[in-house]
């Protein structure tokens, strides 16, 4: 009884409270007895699955308005994604000139995208622990991220396995052996997905004309700019591999909290992840869905843009070149587009807490409840 009661306290601690919504028990501002009715394992299917998914995303918002602190995560999460372009376009430009082996280029993404994935664990364990900090009022940022100095054998193994996973995705869609079926289900399912997210990026205002033949200097040998292999070339391996790299995190959302707020080991929080994630897949879903409809509504956008620039300019000058101030404007609703594109991975990073706290304060509440002949 004590030692359930000590449980239930420590979790109630975790959950954030906003002071706009003021609600008995943790979470997202959903009442609690909505959390448990209607199945004994403390969640209900239907509706009240997607309203709590959609609300963790909401809570996420609204926690990213409160806090500011977070920017900071959204800030170097952004500044780190923007460097693993620049590398992503040094090592095309290294490939070109001096490798003559794919092994090689495939062991220096691998470095790449294992640094890259090393900074944003890192990062993310740092935002956990500015979340669920026990002090008073709002903390600062690169104090959860001292804090996540303590994590660092598990941050690094956790890093090593999703690079090594994201490679091996990676070589089973460019180089499937034979073996596989990837002449019917790789081309037909993840080849759409890719053009449908890749193709919009050939366009304008996304690609300003600014290709990679733009800048080629024929009467030199392979004289490619190295800004050339940045833009476009190093944005599109970045995008391929971020991709590859989100989809990961959206399979593993609660490895993190699981090392940070249990100080489980990397095997154990693993272990107990995916048995979560099969219990609450729903409000996880349509948590995902939700956002990535908004992101995609505000991606959309670009079409309003194509049709400005083709009111004033001719569509003729648009697709061969458009004029200095077009694309001056297309690269600041990139820059734009890309920030707020961050911002949202920065929500579904609180959301991912947000969805983990109330997994456990339901698991919790249900073992407090249970009928266990003793008078409390």
């Amino acid at each position: 009884m004590t030692r359930t009661s000590e449980t239930a306290e420590n979790w109630s601690v975790l959950c954030r409270k906003p002071p706009a919504v003021h609600v008995p028990q943790p979470c997202i501002g959903i009442p609690w007895e909505s959390d448990h009715e209607g199945l004994p394992e403390g969640g209900s299917r239907g509706s009240g699955t997607i309203r709590r998914g959609i609300g963790a995303a909401l809570s996420g918002m609204r926690t990213l308005n409160q806090n500011r602190q977070i920017l900071w995560f959204t800030l170097l999460a952004g500044l780190l994604l923007a460097g693993n372009s620049i590398s992503h376009g040094i090592l095309g430009y290294i490939a070109w000139t001096m490798l003559s082996s794919e092994t090689e280029w495939l062991v220096l993404n691998f470095i790449i995208e294992f640094a890259t994935l090393f900074c944003l664990v890192f990062l993310l364990t740092g935002l956990v622990l500015n979340i669920s900090s026990k002090k008073e009022g709002q903390t600062s940022f690169f104090e959860g991220l001292t804090g996540a100095k303590n994590y660092l054998k598990a941050i690094f193994s956790w890093s090593f396995v999703l690079a090594l996973a994201g490679m091996l995705l990676f070589i089973i869609y460019f180089y499937s052996p034979d073996w596989l079926p990837r002449n019917h289900f790789f081309p037909n399912i993840l080849g759409t997905l890719f053009g449908y997210l890749i193709n919009p990026l050939m366009e304008f205002p996304f690609n300003p004309t600014l290709t990679l033949y733009t800048f080629f200097d024929p009467s030199g040998y392979r004289e490619f700019s190295l800004v050339s292999w940045i833009y476009p070339s190093g944005i599109m391996q970045a995008l391929i591999f971020s991709e590859i790299n989100l989809l990961l995190f959206i399979l593993t959302p609660f490895v993190v909290p699981f090392i940070v707020l249990e100080h489980k080991t990397l095997m154990e929080a693993v272990v107990a992840s995916f048995p979560m994630m099969k219990k609450n897949w729903d409000e996880i879903a349509s948590c995902i869905i939700f956002l990535l409809v908004v992101t995609s509504g505000v991606f959309l956008t670009y079409l309003l843009f194509q049709a400005v620039s083709g009111m004033s300019t001719p569509d003729e000058i648009i697709s061969i070149r458009p004029e200095n101030i077009w694309i001056a404007l297309a690269l600041m609703y990139d820059i734009a587009l890309f920030c707020f594109a961050i911002v949202m991975a920065t929500v579904g990073g609180i959301a991912a807490l947000d969805l983990y706290t109330s997994a456990k304060s339901r698991d919790v509440s249900v073992k407090y409840t249970e009928p266990t002949g003793v008078v409390i």
